[in-house]
């Protein structure tokens, strides 16, 4: 496997990366994907900064000029390698990423709503966390839930700002897009619902990645199923003692490498 993934690396437009804990204890890999064809480009250990510039450095010059966007989450330590390294590539906040901070955010307001309710003995919110996470197009479709959304709660408020800003990443002019932005922060940052305002000043800082979305339309979905395939990998091996031991089952099996011997 190790003569195979090193045949192939020396024969090898858009990004994902995204980090995976490897190993008990906290121990991180940072994984770079190619996003066209659906592949891990390589990947290694650590999250830092430092670790993310070695990463790039696994592709050649003229693959890093290459490189038009980069799907990732917020994690700085991604975005200033990202920024030193490849030049023409914009940083495409992460839409998924972006809807797990809105959920948590959702879900922070519904737990301290659910302490003060059971205080006074109302168990309105009593087993509801998942009915908050989950999306409902249309509530009539869901008469339990709508029963629950309607019963004026600070969490009913919190779930519509949430589901509401899904409707951002429909646009495609930019102009319209932040006028959008601008309204649904204005009615957050009216609100008292802390959690959500934070997540909304977050994303006011990063805005300019949230449009590279509407240039690029890519995610990290990909990357995303890649980190399953990783998991199973390493289950399947029963334990990797060591980090490069992983990366070139990883490589051997999702690198879509040419490893013929000719």
């Amino acid at each position: 496997m190790k003569a195979a993934v090193e045949r192939g690396l020396l024969r090898r437009e858009h990004a994902g990366i995204d980090e995976k804990s490897f190993r008990r204890g906290h121990v991180y890999a940072s994984i770079l994907n190619d996003l066209d064809n659906n592949r891990v480009w390589d990947l290694v250990e650590g999250r830092k900064t430092d670790n993310a510039l070695e990463l790039l450095d696994t592709l050649t010059g003229e693959q890093r000029l290459g490189v038009k966007a980069v799907a990732m989450d917020m994690w700085a330590a991604f975005e200033k390698a990202v920024n030193l390294m490849l030049p023409n590539a914009d940083i495409v906040h992460d839409k998924f990423h972006i809807s797990a901070y809105l959920n948590k955010a959702v879900d922070d307001v519904r737990k301290a709503e659910h302490r003060a309710l059971m205080k006074e003995g109302d168990e309105t919110l009593k087993n509801s966390k998942f009915d908050w996470l989950r999306n409902f197009p249309d509530l009539r479709c869901e008469p339990t839930f709508q029963s629950l959304y309607n019963a004026n709660l600070e969490t009913s408020k919190a779930w519509r700002f949430k589901e509401s800003f899904s409707g951002f990443w429909d646009y495609i002019y930019e102009g319209s897009a932040v006028k959008f932005f601008k309204d649904w922060c204005k009615q957050v940052n009216g609100s008292n619902r802390e959690p959500v305002k934070k997540v909304s000043r977050m994303l006011e800082n990063r805005l300019w990645g949230l449009l590279n979305y509407l240039k690029h339309r890519i995610t990290n979905a990909a990357s995303e199923g890649m980190n399953s395939l990783v998991a199973r990998i390493i289950a399947n091996a029963r334990g990797l003692r060591t980090f490069a031991a992983l990366r070139i089952r990883v490589l051997f099996f999702l690198g879509k490498l040419d490893l013929s011997i000719a």
